[in-house]
């Protein structure tokens, strides 16, 4: 776990500092400087961005890191980066050629009940062509071990160029369309400076010459991104159906507590960023020693780690929408509903890892296209037929995650006999319920104190509690030597 520890700690510190300044932005500066119209545009056009990216990626991201391991020789390793760096582009020219010869009756469809939409429908493909590009050069760099440079570009680097574009607006250099451009632009810097990086960790000779194997390649990326795809309706089909029924302005609402909720997979974000491409090579291997113990250390780390913020996040769910505008808060049960599966994400440690790199792979299409079909019929349900509002989207969301992980673990364990449970796996799960319990129905107690018309005594009472919080889980963590690898970490640090 050295490698995985090394960098993930490095990832974890990036994508905090993303966040961070993501929270700035998502919090305070989207929330003041950008009509909610706009947020909710915004919002709208990057979710549905996203479910195109993974169709012209093509899947492959995900065939980078299942194969490169497997080619010992450069030759070998520069056919097989030739032949698979030029496949996206097979889907994204026709599918860039028919969205422009049918641009009018595409954009008119999907803004016929916000047409603000309608002027940057183009923005969706833009934007999700530069995404697939810079997740195929990533991948590039994970299977050569070095995450860093890209995680940087992924989890900080558009939220440092939101907010020097709020900031503009604000300051009124740029207007609010100009915003949506300047950030389509930044997307394409982002590729850019990705493809740069890539070439600068390995230059292959390219070659018209296919690998040996590359209808498996083919075949493997064919799979991928159909299971690709629906794993993207089932993340953002959610944001993508808000306009066909309330204003727009109600994506950017759902998105605040979305964001909020989803802090706590960091963690697992940092540390999957090199456990696929470690995965992948102890898979080719057939290593599955090494497998089981990173299955199990994995769980168990990301476990501690996701389970301390889903606490200290639903704690001060209260005070935190206190400090926003009015119209953001009552998103409270959205964020525990998904802070809650990203927290059962965390769990699963390398679990999609050790599924996507196997031979068993083909599972992921016929699991993602359920999901898909379940989660886009319970959004029907709960949001338009029982009119649950968007507490009903983050359920439908909750269900079908919750149901496919615990699938997932079933099916690792009857093809590979492993679980990720640890002897300490139900003290951790006992010890996150009981101080949830604690903290979420109590507070501290205090006039109301402001400063300038801010509300500071919210953010007094977020500091202690999250404070306590702290004490008391780290104290317990390492009290019942929950984690070796953290135990080990604390006692070097201060013995």
């Amino acid at each position: 776990m050295g490698i995985v520890i090394k960098q993930s700690f490095k990832n974890t510190l990036f994508i905090y500092l993303g966040f961070a300044v993501g929270g700035i932005n998502t919090l305070v500066l989207y929330t003041r400087f950008l009509e909610d119209e706009y947020y909710g545009l915004v919002t709208f056009l990057l979710a549905t961005s996203n479910l195109l990216m993974p169709l012209i990626a093509l899947g492959i991201h995900h065939t980078i890191v299942k194969f490169f391991s497997s080619y010992f020789t450069k030759v070998d390793k520069d056919k097989f980066l030739s032949s698979v760096l030029f496949l996206p582009l097979l889907i994204a020219i026709p599918i860039g050629f028919f969205g422009d010869l049918f641009y009018e009756q595409i954009s008119s469809y999907i803004s016929e009940k916000n047409p603000i939409i309608k002027e940057y429908t183009f923005v969706i493909y833009l934007v999700a062509f530069t995404c697939a590009y810079f997740e195929v050069f990533y991948a590039w760099a994970k299977v050569h071990f070095q995450t860093v440079f890209g995680n940087v570009l992924k989890e900080l680097y558009n939220r440092v160029v939101v907010m020097l574009l709020l900031f503009a607006v604000y300051l009124q250099w740029i207007t609010k369309a100009e915003f949506i451009y300047y950030l389509t632009g930044a997307y394409f810097i982002r590729m850019l400076l990705m493809m740069w990086y890539a070439f600068k960790l390995y230059l292959p000779k390219f070659t018209f010459e296919a690998p040996d194997n590359f209808k498996e390649v083919l075949r493997f990326s064919i799979y991928i991104i159909m299971a690709g795809s629906a794993g993207a309706i089932i993340l953002d089909i959610d944001k993508f159906m808000i306009p066909g029924k309330e204003s727009i302005q109600t994506a950017a609402y759902y998105s605040v507590a979305v964001f909020i909720g989803s802090f706590i997979e960091a963690p697992s974000r940092a540390m999957l960023n090199i456990l696929q491409p470690l995965t992948s090579k102890t898979l080719n291997e057939e290593n599955h020693t090494e497998v089981a113990s990173l299955y199990k250390k994995s769980s168990i780390n990301l476990l501690i780690i996701s389970g301390f913020f889903f606490v200290v996040i639903n704690a001060n769910i209260k005070e935190l929408f206190s400090l926003l505008p009015v119209q953001y808060a009552g998103g409270a049960l959205v964020v525990f509903m998904i802070s809650l599966l990203k927290m059962y994400n965390g769990f699963l440690g390398n679990n999609g890892a050790i599924i996507n790199n196997s031979k068993y792979y083909k599972i992921t299409l016929p699991y993602s296209l359920i999901m898909a079909i379940s989660v886009y019929f319970l959004n029907k349900l709960f949001y338009y037929e029982l009119d649950m509002g968007t507490d009903g989207l983050a359920l439908a969301t909750l269900i079908v995650i919750f149901c496919a992980n615990t699938g997932k673990i079933f099916f690792v364990k009857r093809k590979f006999s492993m679980t990720p449970f640890t002897d300490k796996s139900w003290l951790m799960i006992l010890l996150i319920a009981m101080l949830y319990l604690l903290f979420t129905f109590w507070d501290f107690t205090f006039s109301n104190i402001y400063v300038y018309k801010i509300p500071i005594h919210p953010i007094i009472n977020i500091i202690l509690k999250s404070g306590l919080i702290t004490l008391l889980y780290l104290f317990f963590i390492i009290k019942l030597n929950i984690s070796t690898e953290i135990t080990k970490l604390f006692n070097k640090l201060y013995t």
